[in-house]
């Protein structure tokens, strides 16, 4: 296998990687229903199911990448690929809410340490613009559409067999993948533990990530913004930051470097992770939930449902919107995206109570998809532009951190608005559905205006970046093409 070959199939096993992991934070919520009536979870307790892996999961992001720095990012991968895929197992085996909650924390510090790193790798593996900016889209189609993927796995194998496949399904994924990428993806040995052992900026940064991640996916979600927990648990969060950040500016040796902050498009694309990630991760959840309580959808129809989401975002991810970044730039073509994705969103918000697929969900997925293709390859390429190779792991942790903040706060936000806006209603005399429709247009306008808050980021905080102008061999091209083509 020739050096070129040999990278582009070694983005394929990365991005394998990645959809492990990105299909886990959704796949789990087809199977919920399931796994409440088969072990017995109360509805209080069956969200930390979910929770539990998302407070590691985001808690430990931006360690797992800045270790990948030090210590080598294959290194990293490859150790948390064999956590979540050993985590995977003991999940599939639980017979009970505890043994299930303990895994699925476990899960998530696997995914951390694997995800984190990524993207570094990626930057490192292809520096040509060119090459990059197609890779990067690869990646940006697996992290983002990977939600809808998981969606339709989830149903799948939910209905087809049981809930427990959802997790033994991740083994031979797992085995694979680490298999191949020992024998593909190159070692980096890593810059030294001597060059950033920070370790009380990696303890701050990881408790005030996971207080933060709790307060909002457990007593905010659960009890309002209000809530005495969530205030405290945000404050407590808000107090570990701000130590945090007095400690890298005075460390020899910072966790994180604040230089990576100046410049604008690397702060302004992680601003824009969280909102957008907001909006549209939030939509998966209370889209899927609007088909399943309002249109009575199976898990498997909700699965088919978003479809053509993946669809688009795979064809323009990894086909096209490279040449249109390479044309016009990264800022231009991400606000083209966020903006059709806005327009989706206020779309949703008209979907009735008797609505029709063709004529209410359909036009939402497709403008979904055409904006995620565009958005977030862009998006990826805008957040490592000032990545090098000493801080890529950090810049990869840090914009996958961004995304995790994003998720669950845009789907704490949207859930608890509905929820309320629901409850008014039925109180007010409207039926269960009419009620339930009524909070989802809330949900779906309050996304919408998340993504507006991106795109006016994008428009006053990034600045222009020159288009690439350099040509790949044709030949390397169409290996490129066949090899990225195999993720789709």
């Amino acid at each position: 296998m020739t050096s070129d070959r040999r990278r582009w199939a070694a983005l394929i096993v990365l991005c394998t990687g990645m959809l492990m992991i990105v299909l886990d934070l959704t796949v789990v919520n087809v199977a919920l229903s399931a796994i409440q009536a088969d072990l017995g979870f109360s509805d209080a307790s069956l969200a930390w199911v979910v929770n539990g892996y998302m407070i590691a999961f985001g808690g430990l992001l931006l360690l797992a990448g800045r270790l990948g720095d030090l210590l080598g990012r294959r290194r990293i991968f490859l150790i948390g690929l064999g956590v979540f895929t050993v985590a995977s197992l003991a999940c599939g085996l639980a017979q009970s809410e505890a043994v299930l909650v303990a895994a699925r924390f476990v899960q998530g510090v696997g995914g951390a340490m694997t995800s984190a790193v990524i993207l570094g790798m990626i930057v490192t593996m292809f520096p040509e613009p060119r090459e990059q900016a197609r890779a990067i889209g690869a990646f940006a189609f697996v992290a983002s559409a990977g939600g809808a993927v998981g969606l339709l796995a989830g149903g799948v194998l939910t209905q087809a067999i049981n809930w427990h496949w959802i997790f033994f399904i991740n083994i031979p994924f797992g085995v694979i993948t680490a298999l191949l990428a020992v024998r593909l993806v190159d070692h980096e040995k890593g810059i030294g533990m001597s060059k950033g052992t920070d370790f009380l900026g990696a303890l701050t940064i990881t408790a005030a990530l996971m207080l933060g991640v709790y307060a909002i996916v457990g007593p905010a979600a659960t009890n309002g913004w209000s809530a005495p927990a969530a205030l405290w648990f945000g404050a407590a969060s808000l107090v570990l930051l701000g130590v945090f950040v007095a400690r890298e500016l005075t460390a020899a040796n910072p966790l994180v470097p604040m230089g990576i902050f100046r410049s604008r498009n690397v702060t302004g694309a992680n601003l824009i992770q969280i909102a957008s990630v907001a909006g549209m991760f939030g939509i998966f959840f209370m889209g899927s939930l609007y088909l399943k309580k309002v249109l009575g959808y199976s898990p498997m129809e909700i699965g088919f449902a978003f479809l053509p989401t993946t669809v688009l975002m795979a064809a323009l991810s990894v086909h096209y919107t490279e040449p249109l970044v390479s044309r016009f730039g990264a800022r231009p073509v991400m606000i083209t995206g966020l903006s059709l994705i806005a327009i989706g969103l206020v779309v949703f918000s008209q979907a009735p109570a008797d609505g029709q697929y063709a004529l209410n969900v359909l036009p939402v997925m497709v403008l979904l998809g055409i904006g995620g293709g565009l958005a977030f390859p862009a998006l990826m390429t805008l957040a490592m532009s000032g990545a090098t190779g000493e801080n890529a792991g950090l810049a990869s942790g840090l914009v996958n951190t961004t995304a995790q903040i994003g998720a669950a706060l845009g789907l704490a936000v949207l859930a608890t608005l509905s929820a309320s806006r629901s409850a008014t209603l039925t109180a007010s005399g409207e039926g269960l559905k009419a009620a339930l429709t009524g909070g989802y247009h809330l949900a779906f306008w309050v996304a919408a205006g998340l993504v507006g808050v991106s795109i006016a980021v994008a428009v006053f905080v990034l600045e222009p970046v020159s288009t690439a102008t350099i040509e790949a061999d044709d030949e390397a091209q169409d290996e490129a093409s066949t090899l990225v083509g195999e993720l789709v």
